[in-house]
């Protein structure tokens, strides 16, 4: 347990730290204003943040998801690997249900953490009045919340991140296991790093694939009332209000700067993660529970 725990810390460490330019990118996309669009596209979003702040502005609100690394790392792999020993059989189904399961709890975690990280990538943009410095970092920003809108404020948009979670979490470890045991991951063959980097980029992208819409909505949510107005008065409203205004596309808005920052994040994940714990425990290195990544969004994965 203790080994785990230190891999996935390091797992995601790495994980956040090349994924999180474009998990900027896919925020400030998603939650743009659709009437006056500031961003073309990814590659547009890219460039215009490169141009007016610097690399600086990719990794802005970082400190939230390494704040949360910790916590979220222990919780995704204790309960995954106590959720497997109590189903006992290690089948497909369980694998999703114990990945659920995972995903379902750390949300107590992941919510807040997500919260103030959108708030802080938000920084910057004119449509959300928050053209300075509104917050010093992550912790300031769950502070300020906390202060004026109490517990309920810090855990805005739960119920969309436990929707996209349960699932998130059941297909990655589902994929994840599918695939190493289809591409045979043995200790001693000589192309082991690129399987697992490829296996586990796959989990993250067939991950974020099967509930990105409902990110798509957990961020506007979570971005609502940083101007002081708010437009939506739930979860309903947001689907119905994004949905009318700009169709079905809304709901992959910033996909593709998602999947492309999924490959390489849960690629960098996994490759630490074992290759951690194969200098550790080189017997059990390849074992699908004892080598699984979680997920930078999402995310996260």
């Amino acid at each position: 347990m203790a080994l785990d725990f230190a891999a996935g810390c390091l797992g995601g460490v790495a994980g956040v730290l090349v994924g999180h330019p474009f998990d900027t990118v896919k925020v400030r996309l998603q939650v743009q204003n659709s009437n006056q669009p500031r961003y073309h596209g990814t590659i547009h979003c890219f460039r215009s943040i490169l141009k007016q702040e610097s690399v600086w502005g990719f990794y802005k609100g970082i400190g939230s998801p390494m704040m949360g690394l910790t916590f979220i790392n222990a919780i995704v792999f204790g309960v995954q690997g106590n959720a497997m020993r109590h189903l006992g059989r290690d089948t497909p189904l369980n694998q999703f249900l114990a990945g659920a399961a995972a995903g379902g709890i750390q949300c107590v975690i992941c919510c807040p953490m997500e919260l103030a990280k959108t708030r802080m990538q938000l920084q910057g943009m004119g449509e959300y009045q928050v053209k300075s410095r509104v917050y010093k970092n992550s912790l300031d920003c769950l502070v300020r919340i906390y202060r004026k809108h109490g517990i309920r404020g810090i855990n805005k948009g739960m119920v969309t991140t436990i929707v996209r979670e349960l699932p998130g979490f059941g297909f990655y470890f589902l994929t994840y296991d599918c695939l190493t045991r289809a591409l045979n991951c043995e200790l001693d063959d000589s192309f082991i790093i690129p399987k697992l980097l490829f296996a586990g980029g796959m989990s993250g992208i067939v991950s974020w694939l099967s509930t990105y819409p409902v990110d798509v909505i957990k961020s506007r949510l979570q971005a609502d009332g940083v101007g002081g107005i708010n437009q939506y008065s739930g979860i309903m409203d947001c689907v119905r209000q994004s949905y009318r205004k700009e169709g079905l596309q809304v709901f992959a808005r910033g996909l593709t700067s998602t999947l492309l920052r999924a490959f390489p994040v849960n690629a960098a994940t996994f490759a630490t993660v074992t290759m951690f714990l194969m200098y550790s425990r080189a017997d059990e290195a390849c074992k699908p529970q004892e080598a699984a990544p979680t997920i930078q969004q999402p995310s996260s994965l």
